[in-house]
């Protein structure tokens, strides 16, 4: 091979080689994966145009109703077609509470982008008869909370537990030796439009409420993905 070729060559692998890694990239960036379901499920047999498909039913969030900080009426319905990010506190806790607080904001202005509208944040008070709304309004206005996105409720006690226990798979309880008199976990749930689990994250660690972030866009792109299989579906179908 003469030296002119070989000179050739190398200088088409030069020029092609940033090229190349774009196209990989660009074709990386459009892949994602599909987050998990969590909780019960169960498979239930459905017909559609007299053929018989399975299909799984997945957990998903019961009924519930409870008073925000303004003192207004919050529940399911208000969070219908929204992505929810949900976690149980009290505000004078001394130990976890602040800590995921703070993110909580934070995730906040990760996902201010009007691409996130749909987003929105719900803190359960564990404790309150302490936490009325206007204890969680000032505890909100702490953490510089946009009202609009990020809703604190109290409520029954028994009813707010079994909510965390039934519904977000999350334990929490009256426990005299813990430190301020209540044992919840650090958890943040991720909730789906169709108020299905798809993620649990600790809430204090950094580094999971990156990965909740990453996985609301993924969410989003699974939304995006579905309704085009939809739509291509009908289209098909005629």
């Amino acid at each position: 091979m003469s030296k002119n070729v070989k000179k050739y060559i190398i200088i088409s692998l030069m020029l092609l080689g940033p090229g190349l890694v774009l196209v990989f990239l660009s074709s990386a960036n459009h892949q994602f994966k599909y987050l998990p379901y969590y909780g019960l499920k169960e498979d239930t047999v459905i017909t559609r145009n007299g053929v018989d498909y399975v299909d799984t039913i997945y957990h998903t969030i019961p009924y519930f109703e409870f008073t925000n900080q303004d003192g207004k009426i919050v529940t399911q319905k208000d969070y219908k077609d929204k992505i929810v990010v949900v976690d149980f506190f009290f505000t004078s806790c001394p130990s976890i509470c602040p800590v995921m607080s703070k993110q909580m904001s934070t995730l906040l202005w990760k996902l201010e982008d009007d691409s996130y509208k749909d987003v929105k944040f719900l803190s359960h008070t564990v404790n309150p008869t302490y936490d009325t709304p206007t204890v969680l309004k000032k505890y909100g206005e702490k953490y510089d909370a946009d009202f609009s996105r990020w809703t604190f409720v109290t409520g029954d006690q028994e009813k707010i537990f079994k909510q965390g226990f039934n519904g977000y798979l999350l334990s929490t309880q009256v426990d005299s030796t813990a430190l301020g008199g209540f044992l919840h976990s650090p958890m943040f749930v991720l909730i789906d439009k169709q108020q299905h689990i798809r993620g649990f994250y600790d809430g204090t660690v950094t580094k999971e409420v990156d990965d909740l972030v990453i996985d609301i866009k993924m969410l989003l792109k699974e939304e995006k993905t579905e309704k085009k299989k939809a739509k291509d579906l009908a289209e098909k179908n005629g």
